[in-house]
């Protein structure tokens, strides 16, 4: 065992030594377990059971638990296992090698081990015996966790969870007991499964069931403190314990994606250069202190929802986002996760889709890495919650999203960013969307110069023909192209945010205090019923964050040491050093910024709406003709 930077390795021979032990627990074990389990024998052609008026729930039973047999009887007319009753089977037995050896570490890093090998010459009394007992019980805790963890991170399988697994009898004893009570647990779980399928979809199941009841139990145990900041790693299974976070969900795949560069996009000029300084401002993150200096600072960008017409390339920022961001984990040795969550994870089994959505959302927070998580057609994902039309599923995922993005406990660590895409954002719920804190119009290329940019770039090499009187890419030259995207915004675009914007010059002249600025909020709000606290609070973090405009120079990001890798402090004052101050200038853009993305929904909403009426009248009126002229052949009614 060798510790590192806080984290903690267990050698291969650590765990050999607990095989033996191991191999006879998935052999053959008796277990007592709580009589009553059965609720009693079957009362024949009634449907209902016997239920002895004698109270037996203090009793225990004993059991005798053959996990292997369990698991071979699955196909009973092959002598020879399946992978997936081999996986369960080797999982398990691993697993319980790997919580014995666990529980070892817990023993050396805790007074338990001194205590033990006190007990054993002589039994210890008073204070000394009670300390024992306690740390002996969280001990055994410990191990059926990491057992339990275990076995959930590495069970691959698919088909929905089983929802009928009851939780194991827990022994918290010692850790041997533990290990024991949830191998009972398991074999009671998957007996008599049908199938492979069901069989892994069981053992999955237990484990998930199994955490939540070691989690609820939790508080019971005292010395379990040195093992809430605990970092254990197996290197040959990819299985890490992060005291007890429980990351839902399979192991990481590694990330397979086709990454794209900056400068393969032309146009979007301020959702690019957002992108670009949202990587970097990730990588401040301290994993120490859990905690990103831009956080404290302001201008973290937790939420955004990025909205454009189909083919303007939000797909391109999301690839381009996650490239640097994998870059630089790369440099820096950090973990990073990518993860999108589509409508393929929305089920029609009820809670399904919320549960997956939930372990999206914990796999991308996860304070021990950098996470990226998308929702891609976030309008398609997540149902409006007056729309009756709409699947359950879908308005699960609404309302799971909506707590994890600002719920009462959210926290932001800055390690993390979600962004939601989408070609149609006037059809995602108000609240959700209002959840986004930044707005990234993605509208593709623009101007001219554009045009002959993109056209010219994706045309490739593989010609002669002349490039004629353009600068190619100087457009696309990104503190130019974004001055003069910001600039754009010193004026309203949408029509009715301008129509404000006018009648607030023409009744109280130029801008130039908070007052004028709470005014022309207030205006805003007469006519826009959802400009609410939420919308000023997004506009005040975006203000914020063009006062952390910083551009982090690259040499920060080249090397781990110059930036990544220095403590929380250093990094804050780095960073305070390149900081702004807030311009009215900045202001105002900001305001309009994001209340013309509020107007451009509302606008389009309406559009369809008015759009849905027009179709119906005109659908009326021809059905109107159409009964007259059956009227008139005589073939109506």
């Amino acid at each position: 065992m060798s510790l590192n930077a806080g984290l903690t390795m267990i050698s291969e021979s650590d765990i050999e030594k607990h095989r033996a032990v191991a191999q006879s627990m998935v052999t053959r074990l008796a277990v007592l377990e709580a009589d009553g389990r059965g609720a009693g024998a079957p009362i024949a052609g009634t449907g209902r059971r016997f239920v002895s008026t004698v109270s037996t729930g203090g009793m225990r039973r004993s059991r005798e638990v053959e996990l292997a047999k369990t698991i071979a009887a699955v196909r009973p007319g092959d002598p020879l296992l399946s992978p997936a009753q081999h996986q369960l089977l080797y999982r398990a037995r691993r697993g319980i090698e790997i919580a014995l050896a666990v529980a070892d570490v817990f023993a050396r890093q805790t007074e338990l081990e001194q205590l033990q090998a006190r007990n054993a010459t002589a039994p210890l009394s008073g204070e000394a015996a009670e300390r024992f007992k306690a740390l002996l019980s969280a001990s055994a805790y410990v191990a059926a966790f990491t057992l339990a963890a275990y076995l959930g991170a590495m069970l691959a399988g698919e088909g929905e969870p089983a929802d009928d697994t009851d939780e194991p009898d827990y022994l918290f004893d010692t850790a041997q007991d533990a290990a024991k009570s949830l191998v009972a647990g398991l074999d009671r779980a998957i007996a008599g499964a049908a199938d492979d399928t069901a069989l892994i979809a069981r053992a999955r199941a237990f484990a998930r069931v199994a955490l939540e009841g070691l989690i609820g139990r939790k508080a019971r145990f005292s010395g379990l403190s040195s093992f809430e900041s605990a970092h254990i790693r197996i290197e040959q299974d990819d299985f890490t314990l992060n005291g007890f976070d429980v990351a839902p969900g399979q192991k990481r795949k590694p990330l397979s994606m086709t990454f794209k560069k900056p400068t393969d996009i032309v146009g979007n000029h301020i959702a690019k250069y957002q992108a670009l300084r949202l990587a970097k401002m990730l990588m401040a993150y301290d994993f120490e202190r859990q905690m990103n200096p831009f956080v404290e600072l302001g201008g973290f960008l937790f939420t955004f929802i990025g909205d454009g017409m189909p083919g303007t390339g939000k797909t391109m920022l999301i690839q381009m986002l996650a490239g640097l961001l994998d870059d630089y984990c790369r440099v820096a040795g950090y973990p990073f996760h990518y993860e999108n969550f589509g409508v393929d994870q929305i089920s029609s089994y009820q809670g399904k889709s919320g549960q997956n959505c939930k372990d999206f959302v914990n796999n991308v927070v996860n304070p021990r890495a950098i996470g990226f998580g998308t929702i891609d057609d976030v309008d398609q994902v997540a149902a409006k919650r007056s729309d009756d039309r709409a699947s359950a599923g879908q308005h699960e995922v609404t309302a799971v999203l909506m707590e994890s993005f600002a719920g009462a406990s959210t926290v932001v660590r800055g390690n993390c960013t979600f962004g939601m895409f989408s070609n149609y954002p006037e059809n995602v719920d108000d609240a959700l969307r209002q959840r986004a804190g930044a707005r990234w119009l993605v509208d593709g290329p623009q101007s001219r110069a554009d045009y002959v940019d993109i056209f010219a770039l994706l045309v490739g090499k593989n010609h002669s023909i002349p490039l004629g009187e353009h600068a190619l890419l100087a457009g696309q030259e990104i503190k130019q192209a974004v001055s003069t995207s910001y600039g754009q915004h010193a004026l309203p675009q949408e029509d009715g945010l301008l129509t404000i914007w006018e009648r607030y010059e023409k009744a109280h002249g130029k801008m130039a205090t908070l007052a004028d600025v709470g005014t022309y909020l207030h205006m805003i709000k007469e006519v826009e019923p959802r400009f609410t606290g939420r919308a000023i609070k997004n506009i005040t973090d975006a203000i914020k964050m063009r006062a952390m405009d910083v551009d982090l120079p690259d040499e920060w990001f080249a090397t781990p040491e110059v930036f990544m890798h220095k403590s929380y402090d250093e990094k804050k004052g780095m960073i305070e050093e390149l900081r702004g101050p807030i311009t009215m200038e900045m202001v105002l853009q900001e305001i309009n910024r994001y209340a013309d993305s509020e107007f451009r929904y509302a606008d389009k909403s309406d559009d369809a709406a008015v759009a849905d009426i027009i179709r119906r009248e005109r659908l009326r009126e021809r059905a109107v003709e159409e009964i007259e002229a059956m009227k008139r052949e005589g073939k109506w009614g």
